[in-house]
């Protein structure tokens, strides 16, 4: 976890902090889409869908409603491989979360799933890329199912030419703030560092997210796949499990949240706190 004072806009925790404003939360969307957003009804953070018990959920860092759309708003801060089908996932979940509370299928709203990335998510050296299905035969007409995956390069940022989305994704690449959003933007970041009640909170947060357990699974396959066995790598697996669930117990993070992102039974879970408890 990097230190409070060295928290930026991009960073997971004060990313979530900033877009709870509602007015700060508009502006960035309405810059990324090019759109006019009147009212936001909905700001959730660090939301978590997992419509049935089996299936692999995701946490959206900013999931946000409108009277007629979705927006999923993710910062990337490193690259991830294989973010089309991140994105694909993450749309799927945003469908089922509104047909599991009862939505038909032509109540389903206009989604968008939105990725800032501080790098260049394609290596093609565009600031925004916007996917779109066509027809195979029929390349002019356009498979308008309302979904939309928008992905930014704020590395690329000079060659954007719209200038309020310029100011924002040169904001992201360099921190540096050049018009009156980006330094309200930056106002605020600052403001909450020297906030008592956000870095009280921020030191005892729960560690974002999902991909840091799965890179503590590839860790522990590695290890099996090292030992040569299947029971190895299932070994390894556990043991990097108990290690991320170690380094969160030392955060103090909650017993019933360490549990849930690591997979291990609660009683595994206070069995190794009243280890480290005795240790200490």
């Amino acid at each position: 976890m990097k230190s409070v004072d060295d928290l930026t806009f991009t960073d997971d925790y004060m990313f979530g902090a900033i877009m709870q404003n509602e007015e700060i939360c508009k502006g960035v969307i309405e810059r990324l889409l090019h759109i006019k957003v009147e009212k936001l009804e909905l700001i959730t953070l660090q939301k978590d869908i997992s419509p049935y018990y089996e299936t692999r959920g995701v946490r959206f860092d900013v999931y946000v409603k409108d009277s007629d759309k979705i927006y999923d708003i993710e910062m990337q801060n490193r690259e991830y491989q294989e973010i089309e089908k991140r994105s694909r996932y993450y749309q799927t979940m945003m469908d089922m979360d509104l047909l599991a509370k009862g939505a038909s299928f032509k109540e389903l709203k206009e989604s968008y799933v939105i990725f800032i990335c501080k790098g260049d998510p394609f290596k093609l050296g565009e600031p925004c890329y916007q996917t779109k299905t066509i027809f195979e035969h029929h390349p002019e007409k356009i498979f308008d199912d309302k979904t939309h995956k928008v992905f930014y390069n704020a590395s690329a940022y000079k060659k954007e030419t719209d200038p309020e989305l310029y100011a924002f994704l040169q904001y992201v690449s360099t921190n540096i703030p050049e018009d009156d959003f980006t330094s309200e933007i930056f106002d605020k970041v600052e403001a909450n560092k020297r906030d008592e009640k956000f870095r009280s909170e921020y030191m005892r947060c729960n560690i974002h997210d999902f991909d840091k357990l799965e890179e503590g699974k590839e860790i522990g396959i590695a290890i099996g796949k090292e030992e040569g066995l299947a029971i190895g790598e299932k070994r390894g697996e556990e043991r990097a499990k108990f290690e991320a669930a170690r380094n969160f117990l030392m955060e103090n993070i909650p017993e019933n949240v360490i549990a849930r992102c690591t997979g291990l039974p609660v009683e595994k879970v206070r069995e190794l706190a009243e280890e480290l408890q005795s240790k200490a």
